[in-house]
């Protein structure tokens, strides 16, 4: 158990003491260290002082990096003369209105928000917890968070908050629930059941690296398909695990605010009649405007579903998905009965975002001059060449490759970006030694998935920060970071020889391309 968790009036310390294991003291040291920091506002502020003096020191030093697929030179940016003061005074608020995650957590945290208030998403939690073994209940979350993705990055805002009071109304710590379900979330980018927006932007990309080297070559977006399944399953098994082993514990005992689940009632009852109409009737109208082949929300000229207005609308799609069961529900169980109540739900809703907002405007700003110095690629280039000096060869060239993608992804989170970075290099370079472009992909989405729970360049661990606040207002960073730095940990491990027993049986990695070229 953590010591900062032995203070908190809501987490009791095992009894007897169970004696501290190694990893627990390393991860108390990173606790402790990671909460001694400034508050996470302050934290920004000094970060971001940070990247603009290192622009300019860098700049002075001329330090550069030529882009793969351009040749292109890339130099440090300085943003501290005349040119750079102005683009951070004149770019601060667009900086802020166009951090993707705050117009999406406001327009989400409308639906969820107002499924919460009006007591819908309590009444499923009773229904789904009183009906199920609490044994299952944190696989299904967890399986839940992998799938999430499908969601896109809507899944950061819904999933955790929900997750956290599933786990508070069975008395487990609701943090751990946040936890546990943004770590599946995060690494569920390389596991899923069902292709998404992801697999075909990345495969198009791998398509013009391969390019180079053979003019005829088509990516396809299923090309890691069959290695995107069994690591679904494997991760569930992974997360699930861990949260048992190693986080769960270091909360201890969840002493706090258990909701009593008492049986649904008459109410409840008629609002979850109303709401499950109202969602048939939801779903029904979606289908209509996505399955046929002329359909609304698909692509007019392809007829693609997942390169569609469908996968653009993601974020209002999943608005309406629970603000319009909430309404029903709120008007079946009669804890809505006017347009006033509606509107005083959803004034809540927002209000209660109020941290996250002062917190997204600081670290849109560090996020935004990290870019503008050109810092990020420069060490992503310049990570990729070292990997070229060390001349392995085989399996370890690959998991090298995998781990060197792991750090930099700690540094440039999209996984476009880096990607196209990337795999200009690497692309051709391993087709070159006979390796596939889908074997390159899949050991990038690795390496980019291995440490998205811990890299705070990532912005919904901002989002994590402050939901967990809500339960905990005296949380700090390194807390989150010692509960998430296990499931990064062991999602190397496994994930590494999952690849290297796949990569050694020489198995497909999706239809029809293999690991090796033909």
């Amino acid at each position: 158990m953590s010591e900062l968790a032995k203070k908190r009036p809501n987490y009791a310390e095992p009894t007897p003491p169970s004696k501290t294991k190694l990893a627990d003291r390393f991860l108390n040291v990173i606790e402790r260290a990671g909460n001694k920091l400034p508050d996470p506002i302050t934290l920004f502020v000094i970060m971001s002082a940070i990247i603009l003096i290192a622009s300019y020191l860098l700049s002075l030093l001329g330090v550069s990096a030529t882009n793969p697929s351009s040749g292109e030179t890339i130099e440090v940016v300085n943003l501290l003369n005349r040119e750079g003061i102005i683009q951070i005074l004149t770019s601060m608020v667009s900086n802020f209105t166009s951090f993707p995650p705050f117009g999406l957590v406001l327009v989400i945290m409308l639906g969820v928000g107002l499924a919460e208030t009006t007591g819908l998403i309590q009444t499923v939690m009773k229904r789904t917890v009183l009906s199920a073994p609490k044994k299952l209940i944190l696989p299904v979350i967890v399986f839940t968070g992998v799938l999430g993705n499908i969601a896109a990055d809507a899944a950061f805002i819904v999933f955790p908050p929900i997750a956290a009071l599933i786990f508070m109304s069975v008395g487990r710590s609701p943090i751990v629930g946040l936890i546990a379900t943004y770590a599946a979330i995060a690494g569920g980018y390389s596991a899923n059941l069902i292709l998404n927006s992801l697999d075909v932007l990345l495969a198009g990309i791998t398509e013009q690296a391969a390019k180079v080297v053979d003019p005829n070559y088509v990516g396809n977006p299923t090309m890691n398909y069959y290695f995107l399944i069994i690591s679904t399953f494997v991760l569930v098994a992974v997360t699930t695990w861990v949260t048992v082993k190693f986080v769960e514990p270091r909360f201890g005992k969840y002493t706090g605010v258990v909701q009593k689940l008492d049986q649904v009632t008459a109410n409840e009852k008629r609002g979850l009649r109303f709401a499950g109409i109202t969602l048939i009737i939801y779903f029904a109208v979606i289908l209509i405007m996505v399955i046929p082949r002329n359909g609304w929300l698909r692509d007019l000229e392809t007829g693609s579903v997942i390169n569609s207005p469908f996968m653009s609308s993601i974020v209002p799609i999943m608005l309406f998905f629970f603000l319009l069961p909430a309404l029903a529900y709120g008007i079946g169980s009669k804890t809505v009965k006017n347009d006033k109540d509606v509107a005083e739900k959803l004034f809540k809703s927002i209000a209660d975002l109020a941290p996250f907002i002062v917190l997204a405007f600081v670290a849109a700003q560090m996020i935004a001059y990290f870019s503008w110095s050109n810092i990020g690629p420069i060490l992503a280039i310049k990570g990729a060449e070292l990997l070229q000096a060390m001349n392995f060869t085989g399996l370890p060239m690959i998991i090298g490759f995998i781990i060197i993608c792991s750090f930099i992804n700690l540094l440039i989170a999209s996984a476009s970006a880096k990607w196209a970075l990337l795999s200009t290099i690497f692309v051709p370079m391993f087709m070159y030694l006979g390796y596939s472009p889908a074997l390159t992909q899949m050991a990038y989405r690795i390496g980019d998935s291995i440490t998205n729970p811990i890299t705070p360049m990532l912005a919904y661990f901002a989002i994590l920060l402050a939901f967990a606040r809500k339960h905990d207002k005296s949380i700090g960073i390194g807390t989150l970071i010692s509960a998430l730095l296990p499931y990064s940990i062991f999602f190397a491990i496994t994930w590494i020889l999952l690849f290297a027993i796949w990569y050694l049986c020489g198995l497909p990695l999706g239809p029809g391309d293999p690991i090796f070229l033909k």
